[in-house]
C-alpha cells in the first residue's frame, strides 16, 4: 500500500510479540494500569502519549496484554475519550499551523500546496469517521473554525 501524497511504499514495521500474556517480570496489576491511564488522560495526554509514557516510565510494552483492552477503549469506558479522533486532531493541528505560517509568508507556494494536501487528508478522514459514526453526521471541517475545534477538543 503506497502513501497518499508521497512516493514511499512503507511496508516495514515492528511486529508485536506472539505471546499475548503479560511478561512474567511485570508486577503491575490490571487495576493499577487502568488507574494510571485515567490519571494521565486527566492531565490532558492523548492515547498515544499515554502509551509512550507507560512504555518508557512504567515498563508496560503492550497495555492490551496487561489489561485485555486498548488504551482508547479504557478511556471510553471511563468517559475520558477525546472528542475528535487523534489522527484527525493532529492533521487539523498541522493545517492550522501551516495556515498561520501562510499568513506571515504569503509568497510561500510550497506551503500553500502542502496545505491543500493536508486539508484533502482531513476531508477524507472526516468522511470515513462520519461513515463509521465516530463523528456526528453534520461535522464539517472549515479552515475558519479549525482553531476553535482544537481548543474545544483538547
Amino acid at each position: 500500500m503506497g502513501r497518499m501524497h508521497s512516493k514511499g511504499k512503507g511496508m516495514s514495521s515492528s511486529a508485536l510479540p506472539y505471546k499475548r500474556t503479560p511478561p512474567s517480570w511485570l508486577k503491575i496489576t490490571h487495576q493499577e494500569v487502568v488507574d494510571s491511564i485515567c490519571r494521565l488522560a486527566r492531565k490532558g495526554m492523548t492515547p498515544s502519549q499515554i502509551g509512550v509514557t507507560l512504555r518508557d516510565q512504567h515498563g508496560i510494552a503492550q497495555v492490551g496484554s496487561v489489561t485485555g483492552s486498548k488504551i482508547l477503549r479504557i478511556l471510553k469506558g471511563n468517559g475520558l475519550a477525546p472528542e475528535l479522533p487523534e489522527d484527525l486532531f493532529q492533521l487539523i493541528k498541522k493545517a492550522v499551523s501551516i495556515r498561520k505560517h501562510l499568513d506571515r509568508n504569503r509568497r510561500d507556494k510550497d506551503s500553500k500546496f502542502r496545505l491543500i494536501l493536508v486539508e484533502s487528508r482531513i476531508h477524507r478522514l472526516a468522511r470515513y469517521y462520519r461513515g463509521v459514526k465516530k463523528l456526528p453526521g453534520n461535522f464539517k471541517y472549515e479552515a475558519s473554525t479549525a482553531s476553535t475545534l482544537l481548543t474545544k477538543a483538547s
